[in-house]
């Protein structure tokens, strides 16, 4: 594990000039870029104009405390994945409890043994870099992912599904819900689609019909969704009847759009390289085409026309 933290951007809060001094001076000679508040509403204020990578919060502060500090700041956009270390004089349950249900990923108790501290703020950076960089690949290539708990509670969302889900008048933002029907649906497993599926779920309002399709299998904490506009199909399903593709094919086609080599499309769709390769000869056949940047350039086309 790396000596130092590479530069990570942290944020103290606390309400304790002293606490902020002695924490700063630390964490700085651990190679922190280091920014403190004194307060909640600065702390939210500061998070905005200098989006940090961490989070040092100190539980009890006069006027808005830490508990609410954390979730005003989980609840915006591009603070999901934000972790948020708790500080507190009380190793009390009450207190454990508060800061994990406001968002936080961790408490330790003052005074703090800054050795303790350090390891968990690595732990928490190297966590929060992979669920960014996971979410930043969903983003980047235009999945439609939506991610809530077991009672619908929606935890994030990419920018393509929150527009989807708008266009029949669901919030996507972090501390809303999906609706009661789509509720009953992850609660009971029983889809409502053509071929009985369980983890399809139609739903339709304001002119437009959305497919939920259920990616997370068995009881878990987050589940993830992937949603389909019916009005235009899936990714795959757009491919195949433009360029009259299996949907086999029209599946690598779409992971060759997105720039990944046919040993990645291999492990993704859990198939052989060979077979990768018979079926880029298919596509390459049924789209005129000789190289993958042009397929991918057709491909392109399709999936990002209005």
């Amino acid at each position: 594990m790396p000596d130092t933290f590479d530069g990570s951007r942290v944020l103290i809060v606390d309400d304790s000039g002293e606490a902020l001094a002695m924490l700063s001076d630390a964490l700085s000679l651990e190679g922190l870029e280091v920014h403190t508040s004194s307060s909640g509403r600065s702390a939210i204020s500061m998070a905005n104009s200098k989006v940090p990578d961490i989070v040092l919060m100190d539980a009890m502060m006069p006027g808005l405390d830490g508990f609410e500090t954390c979730r005003i700041l989980k609840a915006a956009r591009g603070f999901e994945d934000l972790p948020v270390i708790f500080m507190t004089g009380f190793n009390e349950n009450e207190h454990v409890v508060k800061a994990l249900a406001s968002g936080g990923v961790d408490f330790v108790v003052k005074p703090i043994l800054l050795d303790q501290l350090f390891a968990r703020m690595r732990v928490h950076l190297s966590n929060s870099k992979r669920s960014r960089s996971a979410r930043h690949a969903l983003d980047s290539t235009g999945r439609w992912i939506v991610a809530c708990d077991p009672n619908g509670l929606i935890g994030w969302s990419t920018p393509q599904a929150s527009d989807l889900l708008a266009k029949v008048g669901i919030r996507a933002d972090a501390n809303s819900y999906l609706p009661l029907e789509i509720l009953s649906w992850l609660a009971d497993g029983a889809g409502n689609d053509i071929g009985g599926n369980p983890n399809i779920f139609h739903y339709s309002r304001l002119g437009h019909d959305i497919e939920f399709r259920r990616l997370t299998e068995g009881q878990t904490d987050e589940i993830l969704l992937r949603l389909v506009d019916r009005h235009r199909g899936a990714d795959e399903e757009q491919l195949a009847r433009a360029f009259g593709l299996t949907l086999r094919e029209a599946e690598v086609l779409l992971w060759v759009a997105h720039g990944k080599s046919n040993k990645e499309i291999a492990d993704i769709l859990e198939m052989s390289p060979r077979t990768v390769n018979k079926h880029m000869e298919q596509i390459f056949n049924k789209l005129a085409v000789e190289k993958r940047t042009s397929a991918a350039t057709l491909a392109v086309r399709v999936l990002w026309r209005e």
